[in-house]
């Protein structure tokens, strides 16, 4: 039986591997008092702190992780405003060779399939073997970025990946399932993966990397740049539209249900109704 462990195995030699990172800005919010903006669509983001999303801080170590051995380069894209430039910033010191960052304000606000025609736009010019991305972002929780980007760039994805075992022209893959199982896979590149939490071990940045970081160039990208149109990105692009975003009421009220299984399931299915459930 095959013994897998999380993480990246790599194999000496080969073609050298050149990797693309999604990573995106988002707000900490576990412990942080949320409000919504009078029009529903966003939260106050005013006083909150910001880092780079979970899963991409994954995603970024696996790509510099798989540079480290087998050699070529690691480019870093972020959608965002001035902001996100402290995530790529961040990726630069980890190790990434490059950082691009699409700060126009027509590709903000847009849905998954929005935000993925704009990294579209970025990459389909680069010269990349690997397009890595978290699972999903923790402010929005779409995880469909990763799938739709590759369905435009035309090449094979894998989602929920928590091992990667990487040979000259192709990977070898271990990937969540549902329920506890898992499944292995072998995916001849190019190709996009979506990395999940745990596969490895991201390390840590200094102040000092941090603000060596800052003597690279980070190369700003627009519509122009893209070669997209404003009616592509952004709202006018989005095939989902947000009708409002609140925070849901708190409530202590619990009802202990007593007698025999059938009774209860009864119970529970009218409180369901009554609730709006069914």
């Amino acid at each position: 039986m095959r013994r897998w462990v999380r993480g990246t195995t790599l194999k000496k030699g080969g073609d050298k591997v050149d990797i693309v990172v999604c990573v995106k800005r988002v707000p900490e919010v576990a412990e942080a008092e949320i409000s919504v903006r009078p029009d529903g669509k966003e939260i106050v983001r005013e006083g909150l702190i910001f880092d780079i999303n979970e899963w991409d801080n994954y995603a970024a170590e696996e790509a510099i992780r798989i540079k480290e051995r087998m050699g070529g380069k690691v480019t870093v894209i972020s959608l965002g405003d001035d902001g996100s430039k402290e995530v790529i910033r961040r990726c630069l010191a980890m190790g990434a060779d490059e950082g691009i960052l699409l700060n126009d304000p027509s590709l903000f606000g847009g849905d998954a399939h929005s935000v993925a025609r704009a990294l579209w736009g970025a990459i389909k010019d680069l010269k990349y073997d690997m397009v890595l991305t978290g699972v999903q972002a923790a402010d929005d929780g779409y995880a469909q970025v990763g799938p739709i980007l590759a369905q435009m760039l035309g090449i094979p994805h894998v989602t929920m990946v928590t091992g990667m075992e990487v040979e000259e022209g192709r990977v070898k893959v271990r990937r969540e399932l549902e329920e506890g199982w898992e499944e292995e896979l072998e995916v001849r590149l190019p190709a996009l993966f979506s990395i999940q939490t745990g596969i490895n071990e991201p390390r840590y940045v200094s102040i000092m990397g941090i603000r060596k970081a800052r003597q690279k160039e980070i190369r700003a990208m627009g519509l122009k740049e893209l070669g997209l149109e404003e009616r592509e990105v952004g709202q006018e692009g989005s095939l989902l539209e947000l009708e409002r975003l609140f925070v849901p009421e708190a409530s202590k009220r619990a009802e202990i249900l007593s007698g025999d299984l059938g009774e209860v399931a009864s119970r529970v299915a009218e409180i369901i109704k009554e609730k709006g459930g069914l």
